[in-house]
């Protein structure tokens, strides 16, 4: 089922007035949610801001209308469509009767993390920042589905409140082949994980907003046993975390230490200082400031140590320009500020290498002509690896015109038709264990 077809199953649980203005609104594809409140004007939330659907009130006909068309609600006053992720939550009286609705749209968006694409790749937990409504539930079914899918990784997905994978007991599409393990009651988050750690053997699981101690002290035993985390919680910066006594805990936590005299001293602090306890839970903290721009601490326990003794920190300000462009800013480092295409793995780090001396000299000789059939690569990686040189070049989808192939070793060496025909047109192969920038213009570099 598509993202139109999703829609037009929440559009027909709606009054018969309704379903009609929305369904020839033009902008219907950027609603964000829907509220219905008993007595008042019908109002629907697009991301340029909100409208009234209609002059006529809501009525109680029409509050019973809805709620006779959805699943169940449950203790959280939730409940959702069969096979898609919107979210209806319900506003209840002192009779607990329902005199208000919130109609949330649920979307699969696909791309939405190439922004930060290259992290995935890494062994690190990662810990998503956001206010609420900023996206963090859609940024980490996208994860799930491209760490099961694109990096064959066992995912579980803990889904407390079936955001991530919808309401049916059959997951969503929008999470690939990772699996999705339900929660019967919020409180119980914290079992559900410990659970799915020794069941059912991941090597990923993704919690959607970690909130209590239980659920602090889950991630860290989980991450103690080698299980990668994806999580996300509530917060706009790392500030916010180190001042939460509970969530604290996520990025190592925060105690009182006296020091002596002599070390007081030698540091120029004061006696009574702030230091981080432990390792962190979460190695690496995302924070999401709006759709386009995400401020990364891939090192979190120095940005930590950096924010308690008042020294500015080292991050990366990541800008996603175009559906494959992203701009990386490191602020208070030698890494100046470079643009990239999306791709499988690219390591942040590796711009030194690219830009250091060497690397420079090589840009200095006289242009040649490449013809390159990739296999099993994105293709506007290769374009931005090949556009640093003086070379021009094509990506060629007709094998016997290449110039060169290549791709990445655990995909060629499974093709033996590809192996044949460049053995017979003598066309050199080069396979790469990882996607890798630096190996990229390594290779490049040999037909200048």
């Amino acid at each position: 089922m598509n993202a139109e077809k999703e829609l037009e199953k929440l559009i027909e649980i709606l009054p018969s007035h309704l379903q009609d203005y929305l369904t020839r609104h033009p902008f219907k594809h950027e609603l964000i949610e829907i509220v219905l409140d008993l007595g008042r004007r019908p109002e629907a939330r697009f991301s340029q801001g909100p409208e009234y659907l209609s002059s006529k009130l809501i009525s109680w006909q029409d509050i019973d209308y809805m709620t006779h068309r959805v699943d169940k609600f449950n203790n959280e006053n939730r409940a959702g469509i069969e096979r898609t992720l919107h979210r209806i939550s319900c506003i209840r009286n002192r009779q607990f009767l329902i005199h208000g609705l919130t109609c949330r749209i649920g979307r699969a968006v696909f791309g939405t993390i190439s922004t930060v694409h290259d992290l995935l790749e890494s062994e690190k937990s990662i810990l998503i920042l956001g206010r609420p409504g900023v996206g963090k539930t859609t940024i980490i079914r996208e994860i799930g589905r491209v760490l099961a899918d694109e990096m064959e990784q066992r995912v579980i997905i803990i889904d407390t409140s079936n955001e991530i994978a919808g309401n049916s007991d059959i997951p969503h599409f929008g999470i690939g082949r990772a699996r999705r393990m339900q929660v019967s009651r919020t409180e119980l988050q914290h079992q559900v994980m410990i659970e799915a750690v020794e069941n059912h053997m991941p090597q990923v699981i993704i919690i959607d907003e970690i909130g209590t101690e239980l659920e602090v002290l889950a991630a860290r035993t989980i991450a103690e046993k080698g299980v990668k985390l994806i999580g996300t919680t509530h917060g706009n910066y790392i500030e916010n975390l180190i001042k939460n006594p509970v969530l604290a805990e996520l990025i190592g936590g925060i105690q009182y230490v006296t020091l002596s005299d002599e070390e007081a001293k030698r540091r120029g602090t004061q006696k009574s200082i702030l230091e981080r306890k432990a390792y962190p839970t979460f190695e690496t903290v995302i924070e999401i400031n709006s759709s386009k721009f995400w401020t990364i601490h891939e090192d979190v326990g120095t940005s930590v140590d950096d924010v308690i003794r008042n020294i500015s920190s080292q991050e990366q300000i990541r800008h996603l320009l175009l559906p494959e462009k992203v701009k990386i800013r490191c602020q208070n480092s030698q890494l100046h500020s470079q643009v990239f295409s999306r791709s499988n793995s690219i390591s942040t780090h590796l711009w030194n290498d690219i830009n250091d001396t060497k690397n420079q000299q090589l840009l200095k000789v006289r242009p040649k002509y490449l013809k390159v059939y990739v296999y099993s690569l994105s293709n506007s990686f290769i374009r931005e690896a090949l556009s640093r040189f003086p070379l021009r070049f094509i990506i060629t989808r007709d094998i016997q015109k290449a110039t060169l192939i290549i791709g990445l070793k655990k995909h060629l060496k499974q093709n033996f038709k590809i192996k044949r025909l460049a053995e017979e047109k003598q066309i050199p192969v080069y396979s790469l264990y990882q996607l890798n920038l630096y190996q990229l213009l390594k290779i490049f570099a040999y037909y200048l």
